[in-house]
């Protein structure tokens, strides 16, 4: 059964069904404890334990939210914010409980860290939290020396379940580059069969047209002669294997020209793949029909430089989506895609974009990178389509209209 449910969601299941058994020494500690005492202390020791409650429920609920779409969405402060009312509700349980139930909360807290915050902020937070409990086992009359071993022993095994989750991170992220790099093979391989299938016909058009051409013409120029040496019944049969020979010559020139004029690259199927189980990322893709390119090495172009706007909104945007519109415009092919990523105020150009625009100089094509902060990317390129035309590639990655 556990065999195919997601690690994330094992870990989050795992985390609920131990805050889950934490409300039972804490139910006992206020149904059974309670009755026992009279008075004031019975007062006072009933709010301390609903405030408790209070702190149980607004961990659980501050856990089920930050690990609902666990490595799968778009980090907001909104989150940071969660974070920071679960760990202190992970302590008020300690405090109000009297108890060490509270680090057994941050434990489970543990594994949400990896997903929220780098990882040195994540190990300085995981024992900051811990040392926040210290006061807590003062306050049970512990020594201090050992309130703090106390501390360190929860803080072990709290870090067992960080190193835990932090795997489980690690192996999602390997996952989803593998899914990625999945649909870029994919589209590679359709581009590859689509120049195949177009260099197969291109064969067989020269191939028909310098074979079967050439001897139907010298063919058509001998009969001409014999029908002009020729008399009477064989002059007629002369003829109308001359009128064969023509028609004949006309089905091969026909036959040439539909298989060049079918050796277009479909371009579209080259794109679709790369939208496909795309991680962390929704890619909306409207692709013309029908979209072709007649050289191979410009729709290759085309399809690296769609990779390349879709790998930098995955790692660099912090996007949930992109949309991508295809389209030909007369002799132009033009990509829109825009993101709602986070954008930056200046544009550094790393590898990836100085990769893309070495690869569009080479057939004198262009590129423009806008950017502004809360405003995602816009990335304007511009392609000749073939030695004669021009094909223009916008790729917007902006924020969504």
């Amino acid at each position: 059964m556990f065999g195919h449910m997601i690690h994330t969601r094992l870990l989050r299941y795992a985390g609920l069904f131990t805050w889950a058994a934490v409300g039972v020494p804490l139910a006992y500690t206020s149904l059974v404890s309670s009755p026992s005492l009279q008075g004031e202390e019975a007062v006072g020791l009933v709010a301390m334990s609903w405030k408790g409650w209070l702190a149980y429920v607004a961990f659980g609920l501050c856990y089920g939210w930050l690990t609902r779409t666990m490595g799968g969405r778009r980090i907001r402060s909104f989150d940071f914010v969660l974070l920071l009312a679960m760990t202190g509700s992970a302590v008020a349980v300690s405090y109000y409980n009297a108890s060490g139930l509270g680090s057994v909360l941050l434990m489970v807290g543990a594994c949400v860290l990896p997903w929220l915050l780098p990882l040195s902020a994540a190990i300085a937070w995981l024992v900051l939290s811990q040392l926040a409990i210290v006061p807590v086992f003062v306050r049970l009359d512990f020594p201090l020396l050992e309130a703090l071993m106390q501390s360190v022993l929860y803080a072990g095994f709290a870090g067992f379940v960080f190193v835990t989750s932090l795997v489980a991170r690690q192996q999602a992220l390997a996952w989803d580059d593998q899914r990625r790099l999945n649909s870029e093979l994919r589209a590679t391989r359709a581009l590859l069969a689509e120049s195949a299938r177009v260099n197969e016909r291109t064969r067989i058009s020269r191939e028909l047209h310098d074979l079967l051409g050439h001897h139907l013409t010298a063919l058509s120029l001998n009969l001409e002669v014999a029908s002009h040496l020729s008399a009477g019944k064989v002059q007629d049969h002369v003829r109308q294997a001359q009128t064969l020979a023509k028609l004949l010559l006309t089905d091969v020139r026909e036959a040439v020209s539909h298989l060049r004029e079918g050796g277009a690259i479909d371009l579209g199927a080259a794109l679709r793949p790369l939208a496909e189980n795309v991680p962390t990322l929704n890619i909306h893709m409207r692709i013309e029909e029908p979209l072709t390119l007649d050289d191979p090495e410009r729709a290759h172009v085309l399809l690296r430089c769609t990779q390349e706007i879709i790998t930098n909104a995955v790692r660099h945007a912090n996007a949930n989506n992109l949309w991508i519109d295809v389209k030909r415009v007369h002799e132009r092919v033009e990509i829109e895609a825009r993101d709602d990523g986070d954008g930056v105020e200046m544009i550094l150009p790393g590898n990836g974009l100085r990769g893309m625009r070495e690869r569009l100089q080479q057939y004198e094509g262009t590129l423009d990178v806008e950017s502004r902060l809360g405003g995602g990317f816009c990335l304007r390129a511009c392609l000749p389509a073939n030695v004669d035309g021009a094909t223009c590639v916008v790729a917007e990655q902006g924020v969504a209209a």
